[in-house]
């Protein structure tokens, strides 16, 4: 079995150039059908560790979707996290800012929801749109978002370290031609058309400035503490395969146990049995 959290992660000061991924890269699977088993599996044990969270409450997971239009961002949501328990976890998708958090600094916005100790968050879009819509857009001067690419390190680094948070940040790699191709299901497709917008197309042009400002974040903001993976997303199957891998093993690797209880189990079973044994007394008197 690959091992895809150390295949596909971007080490710390790696220099990144995204036409040297394959974006159809699928490993040794060969379709979807060869592949579910061990998505499935994967999603069963991830349902077990959030569990396992949950109860010791002293870890927590931030999961970060990046990736250009039609990457695939909705789909790791609904295909892979699936099993999640909704009490324990919460997916955020940061849209435009309002002019509210407009007029505060651009993490004010984040910090709110970053996973509580024993809860999972996912960011479906995140902090990183202030380092790229805002840069390939023009909507803040370089001198304002160049500084940016730090303090998001600082930012990370802050609820690694305060919060026991574990960070997984996956950049969803897809080609040009896949992208269009996808455009293309969503016309032909009734069930997709409602994801069709105006700034589909427009932002294709921007498709070389895009590449060039995720690559900056590949490079500058990969961190021992929040690691950036790139996900061979052209395949859905293998994007889902290689995510949930990742998310097993870095859960597994946290070490959680289940709690020992708080109480005397020996004088709660007596409680017990004294309870059952009165209500089973109470009964043959009814009859």
């Amino acid at each position: 079995m690959s091992n895809y959290l150390k295949k596909l992660v971007v080490k710390p000061r790696s220099e990144i150039r995204l036409k040297h991924f394959d974006p159809g890269y699928h490993g040794r699977q060969e379709s979807h059908k060869s592949a579910l088993p061990e998505i499935q599996e994967n999603r069963q044990k991830m349902e077990e560790l959030q569990y396992l969270m949950y109860a010791e409450n002293k870890h927590s997971l931030l999961i970060v979707l990046q990736g250009l239009d039609a990457a695939g961002k909705d789909g790791v949501v609904r295909h892979v996290l699936t099993g999640m328990n909704p009490e324990g976890c919460v997916a955020v998708n940061f849209k435009e800012p309002t002019p509210k958090e407009l007029a505060h600094d651009f993490l004010w916005r984040v910090h709110p929801h970053v996973p509580a100790k024993g809860s999972v968050a996912i960011f479906n879009r995140s902090h990183y749109e202030d380092v790229l819509v805002a840069r390939v857009h023009g909507l803040v001067p370089k001198k304002i978002w160049s500084k940016r690419y730090d303090q998001i390190n600082d930012f990370e680094q802050l609820i690694a370290t305060e919060n026991n948070t574990t960070i997984l940040k996956f950049f969803l790699h897809i080609s040009k031609d896949e992208q269009l191709a996808r455009f293309k299901k969503r016309l032909d497709d009734p069930t997709r058309q409602w994801k069709i917008s105006e700034s589909d197309y427009k932002e294709r042009e921007y498709w070389g400035d895009y590449v060039k400002a995720f690559e900056d974040v590949l490079t500058r903001t990969s961190t021992e503490c929040a690691p950036w993976f790139i996900i061979p997303s052209n395949h859905k199957w293998f994007r889902d395969l290689a995510i949930s891998q990742i998310i097993v093993r870095q859960m597994e690797a946290m070490g959680m146990q289940l709690p020992k209880p708080t109480v005397n189990l020996a004088e709660i079973r007596r409680k017990y049995h004294q309870a059952e044994n009165g209500e089973k007394g109470d009964r043959r008197k009814k009859r």
